[in-house]
């Protein structure tokens, strides 16, 4: 029986916890696949991220491998010059105040000025 305090576990066989996990490795692939990075960069950046989750005490229980995928990719966007960490911050932090803002159950969006602005500050000749 599930209670409030004991939420359905996870099926053996599920890849993703959570649609977001699924969307950062997609996004890792189709970058990689477009040629933005190497697979083996791809592995040396992870590699290092989860090295250094390791370094600072974080559990190896695999429960935050997505979110260390997660920061690999980001840093790894950020030193091939996809994009800009200003750029990068005001995306996290637009995304943040869209979820705060959006009500239980309906989609969260950005407006279509923000991400215009957003698009404009992503441009490789800004650092």
């Amino acid at each position: 029986m599930t209670t409030l305090n004991s939420p359905d576990p996870i099926p053996a066989d599920a890849v993703f916890a959570e649609p977001w996990e699924a969307q950062a490795f997609a996004l890792a692939v189709r970058l990689s696949e477009q040629g933005h990075f190497t697979w083996k960069e791809w592995a040396a950046a992870l590699a290092a991220e989860l090295k250094a989750a390791k370094d600072r005490g974080e559990p190896d229980d695999g429960t935050r491998y997505y979110h260390h995928w997660l920061t690999a990719l980001e840093r790894l966007v950020t030193a091939k010059g996809l994009i800009n960490s200003d750029a990068m911050l005001a995306r996290k932090e637009a995304w943040a105040d869209a979820y705060r803002h959006t009500p239980h159950g309906k989609p969260v969006q950005l407006s279509a000025t923000l991400r215009a602005e957003q698009v404009s500050q992503t441009s490789p000749d800004q650092s």
